[in-house]
């Protein structure tokens, strides 16, 4: 009798599968309905919110790394990223840049001093949280096209989690890293490439009057840096021995757990902006 002939039997592993998919689908709406009306009500509120978002991250990143203590520590990282937010908002990136590398030092030296276990992975936070936030606010300063890149980094985002969701789970395959990630496959990744390729090709079907179609292998690309993000996040809660960022979320983990791959997302996106001296998504 042949395998496909043979009695089914529930597989344990549906409700896990269920789950991870509503994990990801409501933690994305339930930041697209914080972060859209933030992001449209102009550059001052959305700065507030990024700069609370910073203070959010950096309280979980200095748990997370520094053996689950906020103390003198957490208040240097979260110091740094808050502070490096705001130079940002008047303007001040380069100003801001320079607070994260001091916070980085100060960090390390902190939890070196304090006798935390991992003083590098602390010293890490200022950079991880305070660039992308730079980014963020930077980018939304370009106007109309900085709101337009901001969403779409978003959706890109948001899209490739859930296509190397589906694609991960329907077709398996060998694992990227099974050190760091064991869930994540190459076939994963690829159905998460396919997936933002295709916000790209939307985005240049809605703005079609200052895109082109280069967006569409972009924000492929953009999958790639997405899920190196979503793994530098793997191998901090690995060194840490946890499963979860944090418990701030209840059901879906911590803010770090939601976010990971944005933070890379948008800090790639930045530089592409600067390269082009413009907006992805502006006239060409």
């Amino acid at each position: 009798m042949s395998g496909d002939t043979a009695p089914r039997v529930a597989d344990p592993a549906a409700g896990g599968w269920a789950r991870g998919l509503k994990a990801r689908s409501v933690s994305a709406l339930l930041l697209a309905a914080i972060a859209v009306p933030a992001l449209l009500a102009g550059p001052f509120v959305f700065g507030v919110f990024v700069c609370a978002g910073a203070v959010i991250l950096a309280w979980e990143w200095t748990r997370l790394c520094g053996d689950g203590r906020f103390g003198r520590t957490g208040l240097v990282v979260a110091g740094s990223a808050l502070g490096a937010a705001y130079a940002a908002t008047r303007g001040l990136e380069s100003l801001g840049v320079g607070v994260v590398a001091l916070g980085a030092v100060a960090a390390f030296l902190t939890a070196r001093g304090s006798g935390r276990a991992s003083p590098l992975w602390v010293g890490a936070g200022p950079i991880y949280i305070g660039l992308p936030a730079i980014a963020l606010i930077w980018l939304r300063g370009y106007g109309a096209d900085g709101e337009r890149v901001i969403v779409w980094l978003m959706l890109t985002v948001w899209a490739t989690d859930i296509g190397a969701f589906f694609a991960g789970r329907l077709i398996g395959g060998p694992r990227i890293a099974p050190a760091l990630s064991p869930n994540k496959t190459w076939a994963g990744l690829a159905g998460g490439v396919a997936a933002a390729a295709s916000v790209g090709f939307a985005a240049f079907s809605l703005w079609p009057e200052g895109n082109s179609l280069w967006l569409i292998p972009v924000s492929g690309a953009l999958a790639l840096v997405e899920q190196a993000g979503d793994l530098f996040e793997s191998a901090a809660k690995r060194q840490a021995g946890v499963k979860d960022s944090s418990k701030l979320i209840p059901g879906h983990g911590g803010a770090l757990d939601r976010l990971d791959g944005l933070l890379a997302v948008c800090v790639a996106v930045a530089a592409l902006c600067v390269i082009l001296g413009r907006p992805p998504v502006a006239g060409l």
